[in-house]
């Protein structure tokens, strides 16, 4: 592993150390080891737990996504492989406790609802087979309990829904939805679906311009109404208001590297979680305030170690730890908050 910066000589001895380890235990102490470049000046503001998952050969294929259920405790994790389990589901303390398969193809983006009455798991899958270019609903134990879009049929269409490689999905506790559709596909739109289902607003299609996108990635809602999409390949985040649909800003100047691929709030709202894949960085924003988009500013980072590949992260809400699902390493870490 190659650092970006000169590190102190207590940071090169612990590496030749974990490479060692490494060469005798296996690939996962390697994996374990990644490096924090702060600004300088500034303090660490997370630190990698080590203990977390228990076993980390239940990852058998590409972890892809990753979701936090904070109120039970849950951390459900997407896989890609032949012959894997596509879900994964651990506790928070980094159990392994079971993993499910039905009808889950290629999943690429996963989030957990929690409602006053019940717990709901969502995927969206970009196969090209029979379950593919679909947004599925599961209960936890991973029952199937609906289908958004055509399975197995590339669509744009809202009537019925089709989707093309549908990236990702943020749900509301309203049961309002918004997904981006998609992930290389024929689409590049950000939608906003009511509970049942009917379009409530559309914003997109491909280009440059304001409200359009290059591989909308991921997508998160603030608590001051505001949806946030990482436009991946624009090298962008744009921002719009989530009842109406307006375009409110974009930010670019943070991206001149690599685009953003994943978007998640930490759990006070202060700051913007951005997973940046091709850089094998976490840049860590500070959130605008109401009425305000401004420009974006880098206040911390947590760089991972060469050709981890972070693709999308989540956040317990309750802990404030993060979660990465990195496609290079496939593997799924936690940072905590370092307090």
């Amino acid at each position: 592993m190659r650092g970006k910066r000169a590190l102190g000589p207590w940071l090169v001895m612990a590496g030749a150390l974990l490479v060692l380890l490494g060469l005798i235990g296996g690939s996962q102490v390697l994996k374990a080891f990644d490096y924090f470049y702060p600004s300088k000046g500034q303090q660490q503001m997370y630190k990698l737990d080590i203990s977390w998952p228990k076993i980390p050969e239940y990852f058998t294929g590409q972890t892809f996504c990753v979701a936090v259920d904070s109120l039970h405790g849950l951390v459900y994790v997407g896989q890609r492989g032949d012959d894997v389990p596509k879900v994964l589901v651990f506790s928070v303390e980094g159990y392994f406790l079971y993993s499910w398969n039905d009808t889950v193809e290629m999943p690429h983006g996963i989030f957990v609802l929690n409602t006053a009455t019940d717990s709901s798991v969502w995927i969206t899958d970009v196969g090209a087979g029979k379950y593919g270019h679909t947004v599925k609903q599961y209960s936890p134990s991973g029952k199937l309990l609906q289908i958004l879009g055509t399975p197995g049929n590339a669509g744009s269409s809202l009537n019925p829904i089709q989707f093309d490689q549908p990236a990702e999905i943020f749900v509301e506790e309203s049961g309002d939805m918004y997904v981006v559709d998609g992930d290389g596909g024929m689409n590049n739109r950000l939608l906003k679906l009511s509970t049942d289902y009917k379009e409530i607003w559309l914003s997109g299609e491909n280009g440059t311009g304001i409200g359009q996108f290059k591989i909308p990635h991921s997508v998160t809602v603030d608590c001051y109404g505001r949806v946030w999409v990482a436009d991946r390949d624009n090298k962008r985040i744009q921002v719009f208001d989530k009842v109406t649909g307006e375009w409110l800003g974009a930010w670019s100047s943070c991206f001149s590297e690599d685009g953003p691929y994943s978007v998640r709030f930490t759990s006070d709202y202060k700051y913007l979680i951005v997973a940046q894949m091709n850089i094998n960085r976490l840049a860590i924003l500070a959130a605008p305030p109401v009425g305000i988009i401004g420009d974006c500013a880098i206040v911390n980072a947590i760089q991972l170690a060469d050709e981890t590949k972070p693709h999308l992260v989540d956040i317990d809400m309750k802990s404030g730890a993060i979660y990465i699902a990195e496609i290079g390493a496939q593997q799924v870490q936690k940072y905590v908050p370092i307090s």
